[in-house]
């Protein structure tokens, strides 16, 4: 669907506009190629909630131009968002690295290493995280994470950072996806854990 979409933007949209996409789970170089104007193509990721987190992810296909890189530096700028730039790898910088911190914390609980609670405050009291792997699963939605790793690992067979945990997959086949469904690693009211 995306790729059909920015197709028919390269072939709609004037010569010198800019296409960017939110997206952290999909190549921007594969909407790049498919616009037809792979020099005009950005990736601005956006973190949630919007009006309380300030980064933006400015990410550079192999055929994004400096020019374009530099617009989308400015426009995060102007939208009170601090920019940082990086290339086109899966997940961009902080998806990347805290997708496969996910799926090993919820591997060390599959393998019996630790509990769900003694994970999370380890995580809170000696790495100083705001709230643990499972909480964080909870929040984003097991749906999502699923769907990220299920397909970086179809794109990169061989990336060993890509694994799906046992407990994943049971948590959304039982269609418990966190805070949005009230149940996952916790119960959940609304975007309260309880």
């Amino acid at each position: 669907i995306k790729k059909k979409f920015y197709k028919q933007l390269g072939e709609i949209c004037q010569p010198d506009t800019i296409l960017a996409s939110n997206t952290s789970s999909f190549p921007i170089g594969h909407l790049a190629d498919a616009s037809g104007r792979p020099d005009k193509v950005v990736g601005l990721h956006f973190f949630n909630p919007v009006q309380l987190m300030n980064l933006c992810e400015v990410v550079k296909a192999d055929k994004t131009s400096s020019e374009t890189m530099q617009t989308a530096m400015d426009f995060a700028n102007q939208v009170k968002r601090h920019p940082v730039s990086c290339k086109d790898t899966p997940g961009f910088v902080v998806n990347r690295l805290l997708v496969p911190y996910i799926a090993q914390a919820l591997s060390m609980y599959d393998r019996g290493e630790a509990s769900v609670e003694d994970i999370d405050a380890a995580m809170m009291r000696g790495a100083g995280h705001p709230m643990g792997p499972f909480h964080l699963a909870d929040y984003i939605g097991h749906d999502t994470i699923h769907a990220i790793i299920t397909g970086w690992k179809d794109m990169f067979p061989d990336e060993p950072a890509f694994i799906m945990p046992k407990c994943l997959d049971d948590l959304v086949a039982k269609g418990h996806l966190g805070r949005k469904t009230g149940q996952g690693f916790y119960k959940w009211e609304g975007n309260k854990k309880l």
